[in-house]
């Protein structure tokens, strides 16, 4: 049986075999305790700089504490899906904590970002509408978009006169509009322009929709991209994640009241998805109470970012289009991006490789991610190391 099962799958051995010999395959490093500013992986301490976890709330004591008296009060497990019998009072407290966060009426939490954008996208548009989407969007927006079965227009990467263009083409011919966007984009770390996303999508009376996973903590004081433009109240559907700057897992989706009740009795990644652990959604409220209060933590994130891409520039390095603590180093190349990653490893500093499907051919990187918990003394000793490495490697 072991033989003819294995007979059945070679093609995707075959498919595997042609990944690694173009350097497109991820290798699995393990950490050996928590995520925070330096990490021990594969044995070796390093400066973490491939983490998402900005505000360096992953291994905070409060967000610990509070998962700890979530279990002594509700135990581990939910027990069931929340839309069957695993829905806590302590669930209702995040929802609630999320529309305050959002500066919207209401919220609702997921089991994952991924999960938020396959299952609202697939219910929120349908056959006959249309979807006009960034051609850079996150893959969990261009999965949503499939599933929902809607015509899809893609616009030119942050181009506002091609999405009116799109806009203008579309106008007449759907009932339905709804323009897509990621806020922070994981990769290049630019920015999308929300205000003029929202202005030109009502001249054309089209729904906005923004996936904030990498704005959450780190635009708009903490609050994101919609309190970063001002237009928090007039974006339709706000999207995040908790498993970023939040510092703990799950993904959010914020509106208006019928809008959200709408998505909870529709969205099959939410109605069939058992419930997370209670802790996890008290680790959750702990971490929006910390970032709406504790500005000066935002700050330090912005200190850190503008320092280490200054100095990284200031070396010769091309940061590409970087508005964020999300800093590329461009490479080009994927085999010679791996070398300089391991290089950097080699030197103590764990930063990973973007390469091909992640990004296009030709734009091969090292995405460096920074933390409001880096010291000026781990951003050194990062700049060191890649310093050496750059020139080992003919890049400076």
């Amino acid at each position: 049986m072991g033989d003819i099962m294995t007979e059945k799958t070679l093609h995707l051995k075959k498919m595997l075999e042609d990944m690694k010999a173009r350097g497109e395959t991820w290798e699995l490093l393990r950490l050996f305790g928590p995520s925070g500013p330096r990490v021990v992986v594969e044995g070796k301490h390093a400066v973490m700089l491939a983490s998402n976890n900005y505000l360096d709330l992953a291994n905070d004591p409060r967000l610990k504490e509070a998962a700890k008296e979530a279990i002594e009060k509700y135990g581990w497990g939910a027990g069931s899906d929340w839309s069957i019998a695993g829905y806590t009072d302590l669930q209702e407290k995040l929802h609630k904590k999320i529309a305050e966060f959002k500066e919207t009426p209401a919220g609702l939490a997921f089991q994952t970002g991924f999960a938020t954008n396959a299952g609202t996208l697939a219910k929120i548009v349908g056959k006959g509408d249309v979807v006009v989407s960034d051609e850079l969007n996150h893959g969990s927006i261009i999965d949503g978009i499939r599933l929902s079965r809607a015509d899809k227009v893609i616009y030119k990467h942050l181009d506002m006169g091609d999405l009116e263009d799109k806009l203008r083409q579309v106008h007449d011919k759907y009932e339905h509009i709804l323009v897509v966007t990621d806020g922070v984009f994981s990769m290049d770390g630019d920015i999308a322009p929300m205000d003029e996303i929202v202005k030109i999508a009502d001249e054309y009376g089209a729904m906005t929709y923004v996936d904030d996973s990498h704005g959450e903590g780190v635009l708009g004081e903490g609050r994101g991209i919609g309190h970063h433009f001002g237009v928090q109240k007039k974006i339709d559907f706000q999207m995040g994640t908790f498993s970023k700057a939040l510092g703990s897992m799950g993904g959010m989706i914020a509106g208006e009241e019928y809008v959200i009740e709408y998505i909870y009795n529709t969205a099959r990644t939410w109605l069939l998805s058992a419930a997370y652990p209670p802790a996890v959604t008290a680790a959750n409220i702990k971490s929006l109470e910390i970032v709406m209060q504790e500005k000066d933590r935002v700050q330090r994130l912005w200190d850190n970012r503008n320092y280490f891409k200054k100095e990284l520039e200031s070396m010769g390095f091309d940061t590409w289009k970087s508005q964020t603590p999300i800093v590329p180093v461009m490479v080009r190349d994927s085999k010679k991006a791996k070398e300089l990653a391991h290089k950097l490893f080699d030197a103590g500093v764990f930063a990973l490789p973007i390469v091909f499907p992640m990004v296009p051919r030709g734009l091969e990187r090292i995405r460096n991610q920074i933390s409001a918990g880096h010291t000026k003394e781990d951003l050194d000793y990062a700049l060191n190391a890649y310093e050496k490495a750059g020139k080992e490697l003919g890049l400076i």
